[in-house]
């Protein structure tokens, strides 16, 4: 029974075993579920750029030990590409600082866009209100000469005003001998002569005289001379010219305005831009600030010394100049309270070398390094090779000397340019300083660095 009881159970065991394995293989052998494969998305189009940028220039010629020679003071300074607009050199070059005369180029590049290039100024003689009476009638014209030698080339006579006004004279009154002459200087008030900031030893030294609308020869004592003493009455100089030269003795003078419209004589100046070119060769302080005034009465203002400060800034925002830092105190460039920006006077020589709003006949009046003007015997020895190249006005005054322009650089390229010497170190010698300056750029050209 024992025997037969495990057989029983084995087979039992031996069956379940069986089924089970069938049940597995059943089991297993059923479809399985399909597992998905991970997908990699695409990833998003990284941004390009609408253009490829063009490659910098990588400049490599410094003019750093020439900006730091002692007798250029405190140097305040900005180069300019004249053809791309690009700085390639500045030192404080945004920062208004006093320009002494080179602010005549603003100057000039008013009287252009007020005057306009052929205007001419006039100096007339009217008919008299009275019997024996002539207005001798200022025009604002400094060039006025009482000699065909006139420092002025080219600038009308006062012998040729006085003939013809007395042929005129004569001819329409001959039973009334001339026995007073009346001076009309109503363009602007005659008394508004001189700006407090000026020193008047500039009136002995030559280098300035008192703003009047009627004068002669740049009320010099020498006319044939830039730099002659000047007087203390230009107007009754000119009167006493006039007299002399329509051979007239015994006559009074007063002061008073033309009622009659009757011209009896009258003369012209050479064009605008014949004067500013004349202003800035010898950086004529006069004629700067005679052609400031007649500006300002063609701008509509009142011929002031004080209207400059708005004229001016006003003129070179209609040329699309950036004024900011901007002060115009004078035409000429003489006062120490003047503002200008170098970067703003490079600026402007841009729009003068690419003849904007005819301004090119700027750079044609201007002084060329070795050649003429105030710079002709500059750029000498060790600067030479810039003599010929360099274009540009000089300045002048006490602690500051300036140089702006156009340097025609060695491998071609217009360099517009303005360089200030500031501080009490400044002497004749900062001239050579300057030029020294401009001839490092002149080689460099555009491989200037600012470093």
């Amino acid at each position: 029974p024992t025997a037969w009881l495990f057989s029983a159970l084995g087979v039992v065991f031996l069956l379940l075993a069986t089924g089970a394995l069938f049940a597995g293989i059943a089991s297993g052998s059923g479809k399985a579920d399909a597992v998905p494969l991970p997908t990699e998305s695409a990833p998003p189009p990284r941004p390009q750029p609408s253009a490829v940028p063009a490659g910098t220039h990588l400049r490599t010629c410094s003019i750093a030990s020439a900006a730091a020679l002692p007798n250029l003071g405190t140097l305040a300074a900005s180069v300019i590409n004249a053809s791309t607009g690009e700085v390639l050199f500045d030192r404080g070059g945004a920062t208004g600082a006093p320009p002494a005369n080179v602010s005549q180029l603003l100057t000039a590049a008013s009287a252009i866009k007020i005057l306009g290039a052929s205007t001419q100024l006039s100096t007339r003689v009217i008919d008299g209100s009275s019997p024996g009476s002539i207005v001798l009638v200022g025009g604002g014209d400094p060039t006025l000469a009482t000699t065909s030698d006139s420092f002025y080339e080219g600038a009308p006579l006062i012998a040729d005003l006085a003939s013809k006004a007395m042929a005129a004279y004569t001819a329409k009154h001959p039973a009334d001998p001339i026995t007073q002459i009346v001076l009309d200087t109503s363009l602007w008030n005659a008394s508004d002569n001189w700006d407090p900031s000026w020193p008047s030893s500039e009136r002995a030294n030559g280098y300035m005289s008192f703003i009047t609308p009627l004068m002669v020869d740049g009320d010099r004592d020498d006319p044939t001379n830039s730099e002659s003493a000047r007087g203390e009455d230009p107007i009754m100089r000119a009167a006493q010219a006039f007299a002399d030269a329509a051979h007239l003795t015994g006559v009074s003078f007063s002061s008073g305005t033309a009622i009659g419209s009757t011209v009896l004589a009258e003369v012209k100046s050479q064009p605008v831009s014949t004067l500013v070119g004349q202003m800035l060769l010898s950086g004529d302080n006069t004629l700067a600030e005679m052609l400031a005034r007649v500006m300002s009465k063609k701008a509509q203002f009142d011929g002031s010394s004080a209207s400059i400060a708005q004229m001016i800034p006003a003129t070179m925002k209609d040329l699309g100049l950036d004024t900011a830092g901007l002060v115009s105190v004078d035409g000429s460039g003489e006062s120490p309270n003047n503002l200008v920006p170098p970067k703003l006077i490079a600026q402007l020589l841009v729009k003068i070398k690419a003849n904007e709003a005819d301004l090119g006949t700027i750079y044609s009046g201007m002084p060329v390094a070795g050649e003429s003007g105030n710079l002709y015997d500059r750029f000498s020895g060790d600067n030479a090779a810039a003599s010929g190249k360099v274009v540009g006005v000089t300045g002048w005054i006490t602690n500051e000397r300036s140089l702006a322009g156009i340097i025609n650089a060695a491998d071609g390229t217009a360099l517009a340019f303005a360089f200030y010497g500031m501080g009490e170190v400044i002497s004749t010698d900062t001239k050579e300083a300057l030029d020294t300056l401009a001839t490092a750029a002149f080689t460099c050209g555009n491989n200037l660095s600012n470093n």
